[in-house]
């Protein structure tokens, strides 16, 4: 693929323009004149040179790697679709286009940010669990002292060599646990036609079919749907019992999931859901 690196150069310096200092987290100064990002602050951000920088900007550099591309993508908070394009401006295939993405937008983030009084996660496509908010922790335990590559659901769901729960470090019972298991089974389908070439994906349905015989069970009949709602019982340390509603959402070609716990208004269960969220107590660590 021919690649025009003053294409690539302009389109930089415009998402660059674009982003207010604040909004990347950094300090405002009244001496500004930049609009925008400085070059050295986006460098800063992405973890490049800001030699390398001007020589995209200016055309001089016109073959980036995927690492320097994604780098670039996070730092301007640039959309799914802003991304792809980044990525075909450099001449590379997006990684939508191949493997499941562990990319939240800036939109998406802005309505998560809002949603601090409700137990909120996102999934990817594979269910692995890329982002969740203080109530999410509180309610649920903290994910963080659970090991990445165990931070997912269909692991959680369908364990594998009697593991138990890694996402929820208190017990969480399923009102609609059969339910529960064809749907995560259909959206690994779904996700399958969505991302063939997936290596992460591949892995993950491998050792699923051979580690554990409900899951195989399920997938072979071939079964294709969605997640979409649940009930569970959550039996929290602090505070006892907790009864809670599940939604989840999908977001968009990245098959993201967004999935919201609540409790049902002006009950002893949102009484619990709030006391559980604010007990602060730790998780326990996992191997």
């Amino acid at each position: 693929m021919t690649v025009d690196g003053t294409t690539l150069g302009a389109t930089l310096r415009a998402w660059r323009d674009r982003i207010a200092p604040a909004t990347a987290g950094l300090p405002s100064r009244r001496s500004r004149r930049a609009k925008g990002l400085r070059r050295e602050e986006l460098a800063e951000l992405a973890g490049i040179s800001v030699d390398y920088v001007v020589r995209l900007e200016q055309g001089r550099a016109t073959t980036p790697s995927a690492q320097v591309v994604a780098a670039l993508a996070r730092a301007l908070q640039l959309t799914d679709a802003e991304r792809d394009h980044l990525y075909r401006l450099a001449g590379l295939v997006p990684p939508a286009d191949r493997e499941v993405s562990d990319h939240i937008p800036p939109g998406l983030r802005r309505l998560l940010n809002r949603l601090d009084d409700t137990a909120a996660a996102v999934f990817a496509a594979d269910w692995q669990l890329i982002w969740w908010n203080r109530s999410w922790a509180g309610l649920l335990g903290d994910p963080s002292a659970t090991p990445p590559r165990l931070r997912n659901f269909a692991r959680d769901t369908f364990s594998i060599d009697g593991a138990g729960a890694r996402l929820s470090h208190w017990p969480v019972t399923s009102l609609a646990q059969d339910t529960v298991e064809s749907a995560v089974v259909s959206d690994l389908r779904r996700a399958t036609g969505r991302f063939p070439d997936s290596d992460r994906l591949t892995h993950l349905i491998q050792v699923l079919t051979t580690g554990n015989e409900r899951f195989a069970e399920l997938w072979s009949s071939g079964t294709v749907g969605a997640h979409r709602e649940d009930h569970k019982i959550v039996d929290h340390p602090a505070v006892g019992p907790i009864s809670v509603d599940c939604d989840v959402m999908t977001d968009g070609d990245a098959e993201r999931k967004i999935v919201i716990l609540t409790a049902a208004p002006d009950t002893e269960d949102e009484t619990r859901f709030r006391l559980a969220v604010l007990s602060g107590v730790p998780a326990p660590a996992r191997d």
